[in-house]
């Protein structure tokens, strides 16, 4: 997450809602990638998780990070909560049980995603390991129970600790339990925005059964192949899913900021207080109907955190976020913004990806989601396997990569970085799948092995 915005100027419309999203138009020339990931921290010695105090807790490491890299902190009550690099504009934050998210600066080609994650790595080890710090590259914590997750010092994740157990089952095991890969990409006009989330709202599902790593809760096998995925159908469903208004007819800006304006709030921001007004809509907000801020505005700030705290498979702010998919290890990071840049910023790839999808109805869509977790590339649609879908995809994306011609030193172009999903389709199963092979076999039904073989 990025840091909260700080822009304080009252709202009178709603056209500067609107207006704020629309921002996010660029031409084709400036168009980014920008990919965060998270981690999950452990010690090296048993494989615990890691405390945020101590000398050798993630304030250490956050502190550490701060020396090594130079970049600028980022304080609350005067507790590091995170890095911000003023002038690249990347960032180091944490999640609510001590995931470390790095949100890596926009950058043009994904080889330089590759080479910002390189030297993340680096200096992440270089101040981790003397810490007796590992990273863990998967979509769940595989051993620890909830009970057993340090809380980081955040004020708005206190609120939403409090807040979640009232709209959903599973909204603390997402906090602080789950890590993933996101990809943020541009788009050229509304309506390319519309098509490029249509697309990849419908494919959603491909990135989840490719990168499905999430198997095991509490040292056992839990039945699904991503149970993170899982975990996000029963969150809180007012403010994740598969936003079916988005296929709609006169779906654009507008008709996402009313969708976002009845999204019930968690809290606002003013100074350095979080204050709870969780369940609350903007709408109300708006109106100068809120009961902690009777007849005051709010904010551009006030806006922007606010879609900061919607949660469906793709995102919308002033670029589009896709959300489907598991933590992984660091070799297959780069195959994430790979596989949508392919899709997404190839107008042919684009166009032919769009004729996959466009005759799926709503209810299938939603189908199709909610059997992913557990069934992975075997879900279906209509008549067909997930796993020729992702097949055609992969095909797709390794084409629009190879059109767009980004080129690095050798010669390569970014189609490289689908090898590790292009290995997966050829052996037919997903990584959660091989790793429940090895949960089985060599691994004597312990999950304990995954802290080497699938730490960064």
């Amino acid at each position: 997450m990025a840091r909260d915005q700080i822009d304080m100027t009252p709202l009178q419309s709603r056209d500067e809602l609107v207006a704020w999203l629309e921002a996010g138009v660029k031409p084709e020339s400036e168009f980014r990638i920008g990919t965060e990931h998270e981690k999950t921290p452990f010690t090296l010695e048993g494989h615990h998780p890691v405390p945020y105090e101590g000398a050798k807790g993630i304030g250490a490491l956050l502190e550490g990070m701060k020396l090594l890299l130079g970049w600028e902190p980022i304080m609350e009550r005067g507790n590091i909560i995170g890095l911000y690099d003023v002038t690249g504009g990347g960032a180091i934050s944490l999640e609510p049980g001590g995931q470390f998210e790095l949100s890596g600066a926009p950058v043009e080609t994904v080889h330089q995603t590759q080479s910002e994650l390189m030297a993340h790595l680096a200096q992440v080890r270089e101040v981790a390991t003397p810490l007796g710090i590992g990273f863990l590259g998967l979509g769940m914590t595989p051993s620890w129970s909830r009970a057993q997750i340090p809380v980081m010092p955040k004020g708005r994740y206190k609120i939403m600790r409090n807040y979640m157990p009232k709209v959903g089952k599973y909204g603390l095991d997402m906090m602080f339990r789950t890590c993933t890969v996101q990809t943020n990409l541009d788009f050229s006009s509304e309506a390319d925005m519309v098509k490029k989330l249509r697309v990849s709202l419908a494919l959603q599902p491909v990135a989840t059964a490719l990168f499905a790593n999430s198997p095991f809760t509490e040292g056992k096998p839990n039945g699904f192949l991503s149970f993170r995925s899982e975990i996000w159908r029963d969150t809180d469903n007012a403010r994740s899913g598969m936003i079916p208004f988005a296929f709609e007819d006169g779906m654009g800006f507008e008709r996402y900021v009313d969708y976002a304006l009845d999204v019930p709030m968690y809290f606002v921001k003013r100074g350095e207080e979080y204050i709870d007004v969780s369940g609350s809509s903007f709408r109300d907000f708006f109106a100068g109907k809120n009961a902690a801020f009777p007849g005051e505005r709010p904010t551009l700030s006030d806006w922007a955190n606010h879609l900061s705290t919607i949660f469906p498979e793709v995102r919308l702010k002033r670029y589009l976020e896709m959300r489907g998919a598991d933590g992984v290890p660091w070799g297959r990071l780069p195959a994430l913004p790979a596989f949508w840049v392919g899709l997404l910023y190839d107008n042919d790839s684009l166009d032919a990806a769009w004729d996959i999808v466009r005759h799926w109805t709503a209810p299938e869509r939603q189908a199709l989601r909610d059997d992913v977790p557990r069934f992975g590339f075997k879900a279906r649609i209509k008549d067909r396997y997930l796993f020729e879908i992702a097949k055609e995809c992969l095909i797709l994306s390794h084409a629009g990569l190879r059109r767009r011609g980004r080129i690095d030193h050798l010669g390569r172009d970014e189609s490289r970085f689908l090898e590790p999903l292009e290995h997966i389709i050829e052996t037919g199963r997903s990584p959660a799948e091989e790793m429940l092979e090895k949960f089985n076999g060599p691994w004597k039904g312990s999950v304990e092995p995954a802290y080497q073989e699938y730490a960064f």
